[in-house]
């Protein structure tokens, strides 16, 4: 089976290494839109825009399954391409359901942190959109989370910055007056805030849980291929099963400059997840 995993730039190769170690032998199509990134301080038109094109394109090429990694794009757009598209969309949104719900214990007492709260780092399109809102309303009933836009953690994934100096500046500077030990949970909410879970680690205190959105939507996505397994039984679209295919925009990447970037991302990723150190 295909399976097309979508973001606006590099930020979706964390779902698609977390997604090939869950479904290993599927075909992978990732579409980075290199050419229109950062997505999250454009209007959610222009978003909603571009995610359709870059669905249809996908289509074009064919897939089982469409993976939006990117929770801006599924702010502005998933629920138009499920409607548009005959194949099941599977998309994303900040896990801000476990972070709350995390508080009280399977006897419906609060926890041993039920005093502390909630930040969601996100991009500011997917803060201030409906649906974000909307989640936080339904399962918020304490006024307990705390939006934090940190739109340049994109620029410094997308330009391959990961030192700790340049970002740990940043990451200060825009919580600076911010108590961060009144926190429980930090919700990345962002596949682009992931290639940073280290410098979250050290801006926090130890204790504090950081949390992300990917393991629900690889959960998703393969109950989503449980269920197409009969019916697309006989259909092959798999002409290198197990491999990735590689596009940016409208462009297939062939060459080995890109490819090679990619493959620095996937493997830092890698490390991250796993805890490695880093060099």
């Amino acid at each position: 089976m295909r399976v097309a995993i979508f973001d606006s730039g590099v930020g979706g190769l964390t779902v698609l290494e977390d997604a090939i170690r869950r479904v290993p032998g599927a075909d992978f199509l990732y579409f980075a839109d290199t050419d229109n990134v950062p997505y999250g301080t454009k209007s959610k038109e222009e978003v909603r825009r571009l995610t359709v094109e870059a669905a249809k394109f996908i289509a074009d090429l064919g897939t089982d399954v469409l993976v939006i990694a990117c929770n801006t794009a599924t702010s502005a757009a998933a629920t138009e391409l499920r409607h548009r598209f005959s194949f099941p969309v599977v998309a994303m949104e900040p896990a801000v359901k476990p972070a709350v719900t995390r508080r009280i214990s399977a006897e419906g007492r609060l926890s041993l942190n039920a005093d502390k709260r909630v930040l969601v780092a996100a991009t500011p399109l997917t803060l201030r959109e409906e649906k974000f809102q909307r989640l936080v309303a339904s399962l918020d009933t304490e006024g307990i989370v705390d939006p934090l836009p940190l739109p340049e953690l994109v620029d410094f994934a997308e330009r391959l910055e990961f030192s700790d100096s340049p970002v740990l500046s940043y990451l200060r500077k825009v919580t600076a007056g911010q108590d961060l030990g009144l926190y429980s949970t930090v919700v990345l909410g962002c596949t682009h805030f992931l290639f940073f879970r280290p410098q979250f680690r050290s801006l926090f205190p130890p204790d504090t849980e950081i949390i992300d959105g990917n393991e629900g939507t690889v959960n998703q996505l393969v109950r989503t291929m449980d269920g197409l397994k009969g019916v697309n039984r006989e259909r092959d679209l798999s002409p290198f099963p197990g491999r990735v295919l590689y596009f940016e925009s409208m462009r297939p990447v062939t060459d080995p400059p890109a490819l090679e970037r990619f493959r620095r991302l996937r493997e830092r990723y890698a490390l991250v997840r796993e805890g490695s150190s880093l060099s």
